[in-house]
């Protein structure tokens, strides 16, 4: 799970991942089929406010998020499901997404680097291969959907998003030299269309005292602006059909407002991280290759954040003039392309809904709107959901009935046969007829993965130390109130108050005497491990 909080507010950013340099050895993967119909053919560029293919043919980008290569996993997180990861990608372009935003951090492109949560089961042919590798496969297989790729450098180090692009421990030459490194390993690949330089720069410290990333303050340490200039025209030096996705700031002068001093100076409209664009017109990125600049801002919904517009007797009325002044009017004066990176909602209050439905209205229809990928595919994105329902296969339909207008299918072919791409989580409670119990006992071992504000990522393991085999196998554990199930893997999990039951799969319903179970969950609240563990009723 993810989260940026933005905002001219004291607001502070929630959010898991990794991170480290990049030494990757530069390889050449073969072309992707040419993609067609939806997005283009041959290598991407800009004119005016449009993205257009190689013949000039505009070219709408309509794509989503699939995020976990910058966490501590360090590939995409669902493959640990039941839904193998090329049916996944089947799904993404049947719904109508033609392009896959990928996040990553600087540790999955190390040399050594290792990528974990993957079912192997299911995905065999993603077995000892590296994040770089296993990224490689998901590239070509996209692109011979006809689907395009962005890579985003979504955090340097995983101890959250940094206010700037660089670390104490993550230098702007190695942000540069990596960003090079990738453009250098996927040259030729005209599905890898660009870089989104950097994941939501926003201010840090309050101001007079500002330490984050401002744009056009000329301090070379803290400008946004004069960063994706350097770094974007070091990419275009070693792949100069690349497009360069900048995003916005939170607030141009770096800093939070400091409402308490009375001091109006100091006090600004702030936006989303990575949101404001405002100054871009006044300070525009400078690239040394011509028609590559793409502007990328950020939206959120109340679920991330109840911005002040958001109760605005007006609303939604209010809106239009809001996105207008932070990152609109780049696209309504013809200054240059917009492409919403991320935005988002779990729809759960009212207003989400209404927000989605005139944010994308506000993009406009058809191949001539704005180009957007939407977050996420996942549905372990804690403040926003996904697309994908908590089996990584079925579809949570009502967002996906809000998109689909503005959604240009990718043109390819080939893929696997994936499930239908419509339903609900599998909530339904433990079958009434009990599984056979244990002859012996259990043992049953937590270990906690990850945490962060709102939610953690954990591993029970249970082990059987009966004499029989248990078939089907039935672990179960209790929560404190207001721990809820995200997600789950190697099992079919679901919760009912505060007991949890991971049921047996259907291709591992057998559990051998001596063998062990590891079911793997996200989950909402207060991280806390299992209890009263129990397999097939008896106690660990």
């Amino acid at each position: 799970m993810h989260r940026r909080t933005a905002l001219g507010g004291a607001l502070t950013a929630l959010a898991t991942a990794a991170a480290g340099v990049l030494v990757a050895a530069a390889v050449s993967t073969a072309p992707a089929a040419a993609a067609a119909g939806g997005t283009g053919t041959g290598y991407l560029h800009t004119s005016g406010n449009k993205i257009v293919d190689s013949t000039g043919t505009t070219v709408r980008l309509t794509g989503i998020n699939w995020f976990g290569m910058e966490t501590d996993n360090k590939t995409f997180h669902g493959l640990w499901s039941s839904n193998p990861w090329r049916s996944q990608l089947d799904t993404m372009a049947r719904l109508g997404y033609n392009t896959l935003r990928i996040p990553y951090s600087n540790d999955a492109l190390k040399p050594g680097a290792t990528a974990t949560g993957i079912n192997d089961f299911v995905n065999p042919d993603l077995i000892g291969l590296s994040p770089l590798q296993i990224l490689d496969k998901v590239i070509d297989y996209a692109g011979s959907k006809g689907m395009r790729v962005i890579l985003d450098r979504h955090r340097p180090t995983s101890a959250g998003q940094s206010p700037l692009w660089y670390t104490s421990t993550v230098s702007e030459a190695t942000w540069i030299n990596d960003w090079k490194t990738l453009a250098q390993r996927y040259a030729g690949n005209t599905t890898v269309i660009g870089a989104d330089l950097h994941n939501e720069p926003h201010a840090e410290g309050t101001n007079p005292a500002a330490t984050g990333a401002c744009w056009g303050c000329g301090d070379t340490a803290r400008d946004w602006r004069l960063a994706a200039e350097r770094a974007g025209n070091a990419i275009l030096g070693v792949q100069p059909n690349w497009l360069i996705f900048v995003e916005g700031v939170s607030c141009p002068s770096g800093g939070l407002s400091n409402v308490w001093d009375n001091d109006p100076s100091n006090d600004e409209d702030c936006g989303w991280w990575g949101g404001n664009l405002s100054k871009a017109g006044q300070f525009p990125v400078r690239l040394n290759v011509t028609n590559r600049l793409v502007y990328s801002p950020h939206e959120y919904a109340t679920s991330v954040y109840r911005q002040a517009w958001f109760d605005d007797p007006s609303y939604p009325a209010n809106m239009p003039a809001i996105w207008d002044k932070y990152w609109g009017y780049l696209y309504k004066q013809n200054i240059a392309p917009i492409m919403m990176g991320e935005f988002g909602t779990t729809l759960q209050d009212p207003k989400d809904k209404i927000w989605l439905q005139n944010l994308m209205a506000y993009t406009g229809t058809g191949v001539n709107g704005m180009s957007f990928t939407y977050w996420s595919w996942n549905p372990n994105s804690g403040d926003t959901g996904g697309i994908a329902n908590d089996d990584w296969t079925t579809v949570n339909q009502p967002k996906q009935d809000i998109l689909t207008p503005y959604l240009i299918p990718p043109t390819g072919g080939g893929g696997t046969t994936s499930p239908s791409p419509t339903g609900t989580p599998n909530t339904s409670p433990a079958p009434t007829t009990p599984p056979p119990p244990v002859t012996g006992g259990c043992t049953a071992t937590y270990k906690q993965i990850n945490s962060w504000a709102g939610g953690f990522q954990g591993e029970l393991t249970v082990k059987n130390t009966g004499t029989a085999a248990v078939n089907p196998w039935s672990a179960t554990w209790t929560w404190p109130s207001g721990v809820t199930l995200a997600s789950g893997w190697n099992a079919t999990v679901t919760q009912s108050g505060t007991t949890v039951t991971a049921a047996a799969p259907a291709w591992a319903s057998s559990l051998a005497p001596g063998a062990s179970v590891t079911v793997g969950f996200t989950a909402n609240g207060t991280a806390a491990a299992p209890a009263t563990v129990r397999l097939n009723g008896t106690a660990c």
